[in-house]
């Protein structure tokens, strides 16, 4: 984080990022003075609305993050802006969005949490557009025009007041991370799910909550111990972890949501159960109580990064035994036939949502971009299909990592090439997938 004091002050000069966080309500014109070097500008979390006319002047800006202004539209001069591949604009009061506001090479937009009802079509003239994530809005349909963005690959829809799921959207070639519970279509299957689920409620006074263990999109998840309940044989505290949501809307969707396709998950040996519900909390805040994962599981891969945009992230030299690969991918591909099994579509299918433990012991976390659906509607298969894709990502992931027999390296070869297929339907399911991994392994 800079300060406003050290930027009027020129000790900043040369900087390729610039944080601003401190109350402002106009863009410092100092900042221009940064021109031949910025290329990252942060002005979240301050009091803006506006941004200036001669925003171009910064020629080497990539990115710009506005999140929790009080932006009412999104402003123009963004469009003017050659360079600009990420605009982050999340938690304002955003009403409209100007076709000219949208820059030409533009791959990731967030939108969350605002109040658009609306998107340009011209929104599908950015033709490098990869994620789009717009949770949180008052959208009741998107531009057909939208089609055109062929490279688009996650979609974040959740949380609004869409009354379909287009047909076009689920024929997109590379589409492969989508979440959109919370809408007025999705809603039979939400309020189905939600009345056969039975989940035991945790009091707030029965945990004590330790150390911070991650943070993901939807909360944090910190160590805690749990009380046993009154009339329960006294064995002592239970070690567990607690996942607290950190608002009503996330950069997925809504904690309802999550915590209904987490509890109808069901039981596998890959995925993470679920012991309760948290009530009472002191601020209203929602949260799961989780049993407490052996410490010597952690993330399999780091989230994208600004440059990667859609794609996890791996240490230098990450490398995974042949054994560790087909522990990984057999186990992640079970859970997720299992999830589809069971009308859900976990929707961020990705290394950084799955703990690993080094003897190919793998669990897929994270259902804050999960969606309900029912596995005999029209549109089941379409849905299970984008899912395929980003599991033959992940085992591209895995692939690249690891010393593979020619033979077997063959084979995964083209069960990968099968999965990311730009025909949807021509995609191997995921029992196919899990059935030929199988195989292979024995």
């Amino acid at each position: 984080m800079h300060t406003l004091a050290q930027l009027r002050a020129g000790q900043l000069a040369g900087i390729q990022r610039l944080q601003l966080s401190c109350g402002l309500t106009e863009f410092p014109p100092e900042i221009f003075d940064l021109a031949d070097t910025l290329e990252i500008l942060d002005l979240s979390d301050n009091a803006l609305t506006t941004l200036p006319d001669d925003l171009p002047r910064l020629t080497r800006l990539r990115v710009i993050f506005c999140s929790a202004n009080q932006f009412t539209v999104l402003p123009e001069v963004l469009g003017a802006c050659p360079g600009l591949t990420m605009v982050g604009f999340k938690s304002n009061q955003i009403r409209e969005v100007p076709a000219a506001s949208l820059p030409p090479q533009l791959r990731w937009l967030i939108l969350t949490d605002n109040q658009v009802e609306e998107l340009p079509a011209a929104i599908g003239d950015c033709t490098q557009l990869q994620k789009l994530m717009l949770a949180g809005n008052r959208l009741r349909a998107l531009p057909p025009q939208l089609a055109a963005c062929t490279r688009l690959e996650l979609v974040r829809i959740a949380a609004n007041r869409l009354e379909e799921l287009p047909d076009w959207l689920l024929g997109m070639p590379r589409l492969s991370w989508l979440a959109y519970a919370g809408n007025p279509f999705s809603e039979a299957d939400q309020q189905a799910a939600d009345a056969a689920t039975s989940i035991a409620g945790i009091t707030w006074e029965r945990l004590q909550i330790g150390q911070k263990l991650g943070e993901g999109a939807s909360g944090v998840i910190h160590q805690a111990a749990l009380r046993q309940a009154e009339g329960e044989r006294a064995i002592g505290d239970k070690e567990v972890a607690v996942k607290l949501f950190k608002g009503a809307v996330t950069s997925d969707g809504l904690p309802r949501c999550e915590m209904t396709a987490f509890v109808n998950s069901g039981d596998h040996p890959n995925l993470i159960p679920v012991l309760g519900e948290v009530l009472g909390h002191p601020d209203g805040v929602h949260g799961c109580v989780m049993p407490l994962i052996d410490p010597g599981f952690g993330n399999l891969a780091g989230p994208p990064s600004l440059e990667s945009c859609t794609r996890d992230t791996y240490p230098a030299g990450k490398h995974f035994s042949v054994d560790e690969l087909f522990g990984i991918a057999g186990g992640i591909v079970s859970a997720a036939r299992h999830l589809h099994q069971r009308g859900i579509m976990h929707g961020d299918l990705y290394g950084h949502n799955i703990l690993h433990c080094g003897r190919g012991r793998s669990l897929l976390g994270d259902f804050g971009a999960a969606s309900l659906y029912a596995p005999d509607g029209p549109h089941a298969a379409a849905l299970q299909r984008l899912e395929v894709r980003a599991f033959g990502l992940l085992l591209e992931e895995l692939m690249e990592r690891c010393n593979l027999p020619a033979t077997t390296q063959a084979s995964l070869a083209a069960l990968q090439a099968q999965c990311v297929l730009a025909d949807v339907g021509a995609r191997p399911s995921l029992a196919e997938a899990e059935r030929l991994i199988n195989s292979l392994r024995a």
